[in-house]
């Protein structure tokens, strides 16, 4: 059995520490950017579970500039840890979606931010044009970078039902894309979508534990007001997740991916204001605490089921 510093997963704070001797955290910043599901190109509406700010509830606030956003959300981070180095995270709608030069000018401003070391963007794998595939890879010979990919889920099913405007085709492309210009990926899964069945939920994980990504999100659904998707539950159409059932899926899923695979994320965050459940997920640091438990309990530790 492999462990990573305690853990039985390999965390990205252990691979940030072993890679730059000390602490690295995210500014999560809002590009001002929108989404081709959401104005029209591509549907309207967004995913039916994405919130208003585009699952950048944490990010900066548009009307900042970049700059402004840096200095804003460092300050909030450094009341945690008084050092360190940071990523600069394009977190909030589609951040590969707008022309060009405006990408590059948002993009060379945050990674001019002093002690930034790394540039995450997030995106869709259908708003990857030749034009932006080489803007990413001349960013990545100027920082280390990755981009994160929303794929949710495998099952085209579920994917129209939540709007994700996107077949899972059209992910196994632009993941290529990305692949063959030797730029690093990191998945995002959730957990929880309506409809899906454990079964559903770990063929993602399969999928993504094989798809040559070097990085892996997992996410619980997290029920947000004033979504599309709280209509659905509160019409009975399907049920949140309980925290023993999370824990089983992902404790199922480490063992799934392999030793080299970066976790970035166990569970999500969101606002307590405009969460309607799970509320068991707002106990972050008990829900991770009990799938530390729960590993080592049913001695699982990454990649111990990869094949």
């Amino acid at each position: 059995m492999k462990e990573w510093n305690g853990k039985r997963y390999h965390s990205l704070n252990y691979f940030l520490r072993n890679k730059y001797g000390e602490k690295i955290y995210k500014i999560p910043l809002d590009g001002g950017f929108t989404c081709p599901n959401r104005d029209g190109k591509v549907a309207k509406g967004g995913c039916t579970f994405c919130s208003s700010h585009g699952s950048g509830d944490f990010a900066g606030s548009r009307i900042l500039t970049i700059t402004e956003q840096f200095d804003d959300r460092k300050k909030v981070m450094e009341k945690k840890w008084n050092k360190g180095k940071y990523i600069a995270y394009f977190q909030a709608y589609t951040n590969t979606y707008a022309p060009i030069e405006e990408l590059r000018e948002k993009y060379s401003q945050a990674i001019a931010e002093e002690n930034v070391v790394a540039l995450s963007i997030a995106t869709r794998p259908d708003c990857l044009g030749d034009d932006v595939l080489e803007l990413l890879e001349e960013m990545s010979k100027k920082v280390y970078l990755w981009v994160e990919l929303g794929l949710q889920t495998i099952n085209d099913e579920t994917a129209e039902n939540f709007n994700r405007g996107y077949k899972f085709e059209v992910f196994k492309e632009g993941i290529k894309k990305l692949q063959d210009r030797g730029i690093e990926v990191v998945v995002h899964s959730i957990f929880g979508l309506p409809g899906e069945t454990k079964e559903d939920m770990l063929k993602t994980i399969d999928y993504i534990a094989h798809s040559g990504a070097q990085g892996i999100k997992f996410h619980l659904l997290h029920l947000m007001k004033y979504t599309k998707m709280a209509e659905q539950y509160y019409n009975g159409e399907f049920e949140l997740l309980s925290e023993e059932d999370y824990i089983d899926l992902i404790c199922e899923g480490i063992s799934m991916i392999p030793e080299d695979m970066v976790v970035h994320r166990l569970t999500g965050d969101a606002p307590r204001a405009t969460l309607i459940g799970p509320m068991w997920s707002l106990k972050k640091w008990e829900v991770l605490n009990a799938i530390d438990k729960a590993l080592v309990d049913r001695d699982i530790w990454q990649g111990k089921n990869f094949k």
